[in-house]
């Protein structure tokens, strides 16, 4: 289960991704001005932005499936108090039901004592 220092971590991970997201947008940007520039693009330039994009989008997707498993592992819910509740009400609807019969075999018994 995530306590609150695992949380922390998880919130640092994803800060970290956000930051490596960025850098992704930066990296592509920096391509594209490189495509457009003037004299031609610098073939080490574009191969070392692309390198760079490729490592940063693998270490991303690489991170995000971490988290999602840890949080798929995570169950908040077991915690929950909704099974409790529900086993509760229908045991409290069973009860209602169980008094209406009685008060029923009650009204019938009284019908056929004072019939007598």
């Amino acid at each position: 289960m995530m306590g609150p220092q695992s949380h922390s971590v998880s919130l640092q991970r994803l800060n970290h991704v956000e930051k490596r997201i960025v850098r992704v947008i930066e990296l592509a940007g920096s391509a594209m001005d490189e495509l457009a520039n003037s004299t031609g693009p610098r073939n080490e330039v574009l191969v070392v932005h692309c390198r760079e994009f490729m490592q940063s989008i693998k270490e991303i997707q690489m991170t995000l499936r971490e988290e999602i498993k840890s949080t798929c592992e995570y169950r908040p819910f077991e915690k929950c108090d909704y099974n409790s509740r529900i086993s509760n009400e229908i045991c409290f609807q069973k009860l209602e039901y169980i008094i209406q019969q009685l008060d029923s075999m009650k009204q019938t018994i009284c019908t056929y004592k004072d019939a007598a």
